[in-house]
C-alpha cells in the first residue's frame, strides 16, 4: 500500500480496504506482466533468450548471432590465418633474398681483401724496411677477419630464416585441421536438418495452437484448431 492510499484510507475517502488490496494486487500483477512483455520484446530484438543478461550469461549458451555462430567463426579464423600466414611468408622471403644478396657482396669484399693481403705480404717480404707495407698488411688482415665474421653471421641468419619457414608449415597443418572440424560440423548440421525435416512444407502446415486449456490465459485455442492439429499429426 502506498502512502497516498494510506492517507486516503485514514481520511475516510476509501471505505473498503479489501477492494483496495485487490486493486493493489491487480496493479502489481499488471506491472509484472508489463515487465515480462518488455523483456520478451527486448530479447526478440537482440536475438537472445528470455532472461539473458550479463549476470545470467554463464547459465546460457551464447545466442546464435553472427558473432557467435561456430562455423562462421571458424571460417573467419581459417581465412584470416591463411591471409596472415601469406603475409608472413612474403616478409620472410624478402628478408631471405636480402640476406643472400648481402652474402654475395660480403664474398666479393673478402676476395678483394684476400688479394690485398697477398699483395702486401709480398711487398713486406721484398721491402721489410718499409713500414707502410706492414701497416697495410695488418689492416687488411684485420678487415678480412671481420668480413669473414659478417659472412658467417649472414649465413647463420639465412639458416634461421629457413628454419622459421619450416616451422610456419605447421600453421598450414593447423588450418587444415580446423577446416576438417568445420566440414564435420557442417555434415552434422545437414544430418540433423535431414533427421528433423517433415514430409510437408512449412507453409502448408496447419498453424499450431497458441493456447490450450490449462494455460494461464483466457485466449484458448478453438475446437477447430485442436481438431486440425490432431488431424495433422494423424497424417
Amino acid at each position: 500500500m502506498t502512502q497516498e492510499e494510506l492517507d486516503a484510507l485514514m481520511s475516510g475517502e476509501i471505505d473498503d480496504i479489501d477492494s483496495l488490496e485487490e486493486e493493489s494486487s491487480e496493479e502489481v500483477v499488471s506491472d509484472k506482466a508489463l515487465e515480462i512483455e518488455e523483456e520478451v520484446e527486448n530479447s526478440a530484438e537482440k536475438d537472445m533468450p528470455i532472461g539473458y543478461n550479463q549476470e545470467t550469461s554463464h547459465h546460457w549458451p551464447l545466442p546464435a548471432t553472427d558473432e557467435n555462430k561456430m562455423v562462421h567463426q571458424l571460417d573467419d579464423v581459417t581465412k584470416e590465418s591463411e591471409e596472415k600466414a601469406s603475409e608472413i611468408f612474403d616478409i620472410i622471403e624478402a628478408i631471405s633474398t636480402s640476406l643472400m644478396e648481402k652474402e654475395e657482396n660480403s664474398q666479393r669484399i673478402i676476395d678483394v681483401l684476400s688479394s690485398n693481403v697477398e699483395l702486401f705480404t709480398t711487398l713486406t717480404a721484398k721491402f721489410p724496411d718499409v713500414e707502410a707495407f706492414k701497416t697495410q698488411l695488418e689492416k687488411n688482415e684485420t678487415a678480412l677477419l671481420d668480413e669473414k665474421e659478417v659472412l658467417e653471421m649472414l649465413q647463420t641468419s639465412g639458416d634461421s630464416i629457413m628454419s622459421v619457414m619450416d616451422i610456419m608449415q605447421y600453421q598450414d597443418i593447423h588450418r587444415q585441421k580446423i577446416e576438417r572440424v568445420i566440414n564435420v560440423m557442417r555434415a552434422l548440421s545437414k544430418y540433423m536438418n535431414t533427421l528433423f525435416e517433415g514430409r510437408v512444407d512449412d507453409e502448408k502446415l496447419v498453424s499450431s495452437a497458441t493456447h490450450l486449456p490449462g494455460d494461464a490465459t483466457d485466449n484458448l485455442a478453438s475446437t477447430d484448431d485442436i481438431e486440425a492439429l490432431l488431424a495433422q499429426f494423424g497424417n
